[in-house]
């Protein structure tokens, strides 16, 4: 109940008129962008969390790895997935690194086209730091 209070009381002053509506992130201002967000599109994406894992084919139907990892750079611009081709749980797998635009999403399967385990093994292999 302590917290409580102190959090209505702020909120009560911060809703007055003239108070500022900067926003600060380790004392230095910040300004956000006020976005509307589509629900129903957002409910029919994939999250990160069960992509990673996931089977990737070809256009074929043929497995040519599994999702392994995403990463996006540090400016947001990019990102990649790392897919882990060959081996066997876990073991002697390669990984390697595609630009996630290239994968696509095909009746709820990731789909890398033209992709076959040998051309995908023949890549040069991606190392985490």
């Amino acid at each position: 109940m302590k917290r409580v209070l102190p959090l209505a009381a702020f909120l009560a002053v911060a809703a007055l008129p003239g108070f500022p509506s900067d926003v600060f992130a380790q004392g230095q201002p910040q300004s956000l962008a006020s976005v509307r967000i589509d629900p129903v599109k957002l409910d029919t994406g994939y999250r990160a969390s069960k992509v990673r894992g996931a089977a990737v084919v070809n256009e074929a139907g043929e497995r040519v790895g599994t999702i392994d990892d995403i990463i996006i750079t540090r400016d947001g611009r990019e990102s990649y997935a790392v897919l882990s081709v060959g081996g066997f749980l876990g073991m002697g797998d390669h990984l390697i690194a595609v630009p996630y635009s290239q994968l696509g999403m095909v009746e709820s399967r990731i789909v890398l086209r033209g992709a076959t385990q040998d051309a995908l093994k023949a890549l040069p292999e991606f190392k985490y730091n």
